[in-house]
């Protein structure tokens, strides 16, 4: 089993990527925003509108077709300012996933299924934090892949430590979503739960459910740590 500890073992993963969602210094501007995710990779990004208010100009920017170096591209959906109907949400993602392998939203901001149904095998649900009430395990994810059979799953790591610390959660997620796997979500949580910086702690702790998923993307939700 080859090893993943060690200060080259992250930027060892094929593809690894970035979100551009902790880029909060260049919110909005997304030719700034893909500039800096190809500094950090040209393998995978993941282009994030976490506000809804975010997805009009993330589709302006995309339909200008822009050239992206990307192989993989990912968009991750509204999870805060939520406020327009869901078949409309489920309408401008649809224009977004034309142009990308998947989309990524939270369980926990999907009030009916019904409707994203249409995205098919482009719709990927992510695990959620400690802080939800909802979308969190295995078990509460599973109404919703029954719902949606041609969903895919985006592991958080980080989200699985902030329920469970001995990881356990996470191997109960892999264990009934591995075939599902579309991406990994990775970072290190503050005590706020905040994503930062992969720790070389967590790096070490994570490396078992990590050799579960060497086939997909890793993204990471934080910047890379500065060994």
């Amino acid at each position: 089993m080859p090893a993943l500890a060690g200060p080259d073992a992250l930027l060892g993963h094929h593809p690894l990527g970035v979100s551009t969602g902790y880029m909060s210094g260049s919110r909005g501007d997304w030719p700034q925003q893909v500039a800096q995710a190809w500094d950090a990779s040209p393998f995978a990004v993941e282009l994030s509108a976490l506000s809804e208010g975010e997805l009009a100009g993330l589709t302006r920017y995309l339909e200008s077709n822009p050239r992206l170096p990307f192989r993989y591209l990912s968009i991750h959906g509204p999870s805060k300012g939520r406020t327009m109907p869901e078949t409309t949400l489920v309408r401008a993602l649809a224009r977004l996933a034309e142009r990308a392998h998947v989309i990524v939203m939270h369980p926990d901001t999907m009030f009916d299924p019904e409707p994203y149904r249409i995205l098919g095998r482009k719709l990927v649900l992510e695990n959620m934090d400690a802080r939800k009430e909802s979308g969190r395990t295995a078990d509460e994810l599973a109404p919703w892949f029954v719902a949606l059979p041609e969903a895919g799953f985006c592991f958080d790591i980080a989200h699985a430590w902030s329920l469970d610390t001995t990881m356990a959660v996470g191997g109960e997620l892999l264990d009934a979503f591995r075939t599902r796997l579309r991406h990994v979500h990775l970072s290190s949580m503050d005590e706020a739960l905040h994503h930062i910086p992969l720790s070389e702690g967590d790096e070490e702790l994570f490396v078992p459910l990590l050799h579960r998923c060497l086939d997909v993307p890793w993204i990471l939700e934080a910047p890379p740590r500065q060994d």
